[in-house]
């Protein structure tokens, strides 16, 4: 139970609303369906536990793999980004809930989003750091992980409550034009995003 609840305490840490995929996922929850929303939400959280999960295990050849091509996958995860809050900035107004909650859309949104998320390696490096705050850093053994990794989601999926709460409060009162202009900022505010993750590594690297 210790390392399950020190999971979720990581999990909330970091995906606190703050990357492109979580500003993604509270535009989704605020115009979209709710199905929609969850399954943005739940998504994002699955990368975030395997990722949990190789750092649990102490996986450091594949970490350190990761970290080694963190350039070429910060580029690559920049441009979806930037695709992405380009979409966005594109669509067209939400007067109504744009994307369908079946099944099959559904699937699509969950793994395009854990996609999305798969390509920040940035959530390695902050999940490492977590650990060892947590004193997780030196590799649990497999059923421990999986606690470990178990927490993270929950940890991180619990961020969609949060969502709710706000678009609860909010969203009913909402008028288009506002709808609309939470698509502007949101997706300027990604493609920005993208655009910090394409320029980062050229910028740090001084």
């Amino acid at each position: 139970m210790e390392y399950f609840l020190k999971g979720v305490l990581a999990g909330l840490v970091i995906a606190v609303p703050l990357g492109p995929v979580a500003v993604l996922c509270f535009n989704r929850v605020l115009t979209e369906r709710r199905l929609v929303g969850l399954a943005s939400v739940l998504g994002a959280a699955t990368a975030d536990a395997l990722y949990g999960l190789l750092a649990a295990l102490g996986l450091r050849a594949v970490t350190h793999q990761l970290v080694v091509h963190h350039t070429f996958l910060k580029v690559v995860g920049g441009l979806l980004i930037i695709g992405l809050g380009v979409m966005i900035l594109v669509s067209r107004p939400a007067t109504a809930k744009r994307s369908s909650g079946s099944p099959g859309n559904l699937v699509g949104i969950f793994f395009s989003t854990m996609g999305l998320m798969l390509a920040n390696v940035t959530v390695v490096l902050s999940l490492l750091a977590v650990f060892a705050a947590l004193d997780l850093g030196e590799g649990s053994p497999g059923l421990d992980a999986a606690w470990v990794a178990a927490g993270v989601f929950v940890g991180s999926a619990a961020w969609w409550f949060v969502y709710r709460l706000i678009a609860a409060r909010v969203g009913g009162k909402l008028e288009a034009r506002t709808l609309r202009a939470i698509d502007r900022v949101s997706g300027s505010l990604i493609c920005a995003l993208g655009a910090w993750e394409l320029i980062s590594p050229l910028i740090l690297r001084h």
